[in-house]
């Protein structure tokens, strides 16, 4: 349950910089975060996570501007 609160905090968190107009680099300093935390998160949460452990996958491939593999 950690996990998950510290993915909806870091939500929080690129929310706030993004309303603030923060640099792009701090914004991506917390994407890149969000993605160590949510990566954390599904490791906790072994049954369900099908569908996190996809979106979490397309965020690694958006972030390193790849195109998503289709399924």
């Amino acid at each position: 349950m950690d996990e998950a609160r510290a993915v909806i905090t870091r939500l929080a968190r690129i929310e706030a910089l993004e309303r603030e107009g923060a640099p792009p680099r701090a914004v991506l300093a917390e994407v890149r975060e969000l993605l160590r935390e949510g990566e954390a998160w599904i490791e906790s949460e072994r049954d369900g996570i099908e569908l996190a452990a996809d979106a979490l996958e397309r965020c690694r491939f958006a972030k390193d501007g790849e195109v998503t593999p289709v399924a």
